[in-house]
């Protein structure tokens, strides 16, 4: 097991015309056993982190820390790590012993039969040992992905690295093989660092999860902290799912006056000196109820278990998430109230929230 710390990890890259920045000054510190998710838009800085934690990538600035040593200079093979790409990168000529056995023969000094005990007991942890003798094009991709796994698991490391792993799969898969490696890392106990731009994916698996927006870190926190506190508009707008609805609304008193007449009181939270804000409500926080102000429905999208809701509020599309019972039309009109417990408030200048759902207020309902 392996404690690894990252101290002002900065990487750039250098073009003909400038230098682009693609992690940005990142600290973390991550337990022993701890499984960390990275998570952010496309071009976020989360996969070349990872690389530069494994020893692919060259490091600008900063340290990279396991168990207390500086790894900056360590070669890849020699940092005890196992890597899981996204595309499994296997052999298409080996089979699959050959393929879970190649990495071992060529890194350790262990001897045949210890490298087949190996082999066979993580092919019989993931559930593949009657696949030993096939090769990856005769397997789908979710026995590809145990393959990969299984090729990481024998090499014993102290940190598992698991670059967007799943994303080749259908949902169905992804949701069992998110679910497997859940338990395979807890029964393994092993530091893992996994990269993935699926919040949803993000929130399920992690112990803890650190948010990047163009290389730097927006927030490291629980789960639950990031959707209940986010410490700011983009992260806030980045975890859920759907997204949270975001106004710009202006302050007068304990009144937000948003577009086109829309108004919500705040009966108990004070707003202080600002004069403008945003302010979000999350989809599954509206409720439908006849006192509100008028929605106009437009798409509603029947989920089974729940229905999404989409329509104009004030000239502004927002979208409720709601049992299946509550089946409206397009073109209808509904009512929606919510709690003033559930308003989240953002500096519309920095982003930087300024009210989440971990303030103390009343827990009675304003209508709006």
């Amino acid at each position: 097991m392996t404690e690894i710390t990252i101290d002002g990890l900065k990487k750039t890259y250098n073009t003909e015309d400038s230098e682009i920045v693609a992690v940005d000054d990142l600290d973390i510190e991550i337990e022993d056993g701890e499984f960390i998710v990275l998570v952010g838009p496309s071009g976020c800085g989360k996969s070349t982190t990872l690389r530069c934690i494994a020893g692919l990538e060259s490091i600008t600035e900063g340290e990279v820390h396991f168990d207390g040593r500086v790894v900056n200079d360590l070669r890849s093979r020699d940092r005890n790590v196992a890597m899981v790409f996204q595309n499994y990168a296997l052999y298409p000529h080996m089979n699959v012993e050959q393929n879970m056995s190649f990495g071992l023969k060529l890194s350790s000094k262990l001897s045949s039969e210890e490298i087949s005990s190996r082999v066979t007991d993580a092919a019989t942890m993931l559930g593949i040992d009657d696949l030993l003798s096939k090769k990856p094009g005769e397997l789908s991709g979710g026995q590809q992905q145990r393959v990969a796994l299984g090729r990481a698991i024998v090499r014993e490391p102290g940190v598992f690295l698991m670059d967007e792993p799943l994303s080749n799969l259908d949902a169905k898969l992804r949701a069992g093989m998110r679910t497997e490696i859940q338990e395979l890392q807890n029964d393994l106990d092993v530091t893992t660092i996994y990269v993935t731009h699926d919040q949803t994916e993000a929130m399920a698996m992690g112990d803890r999860i650190a948010v990047l927006s163009d290389g730097i870190l927006q927030q490291i926190d629980v789960p639950e902290e990031l959707y209940r506190n986010p410490t700011n508009e983009f992260v806030a707008d980045f975890i859920g799912s759907p997204s949270i609805n975001l106004f710009d609304v202006e302050v007068q008193g304990q009144t937000l006056i948003g577009p086109n007449g829309f108004t919500y009181e705040m009966a108990t939270y004070e707003t202080g000196d600002h004069r403008r804000l945003r302010m979000g409500v999350r989809p599954e926080d509206i409720e439908i109820d006849d006192s509100g102000s008028e929605l106009a429905v437009s798409v509603v999208e029947k989920m089974g278990n729940e229905n999404f809701i989409y329509g104009q509020l004030g000239g502004k599309e927002i979208v409720a998430r709601t049992d299946a019972s509550i089946r409206p039309e397009p073109d209808d009109q509904v009512g929606i109230r919510f709690d003033e417990e559930s308003v989240y408030l953002f500096d519309t200048q920095t982003g930087a929230s300024i009210k989440t759902k971990t303030d103390e207020i009343s827990p009675s309902q304003t209508q709006i």
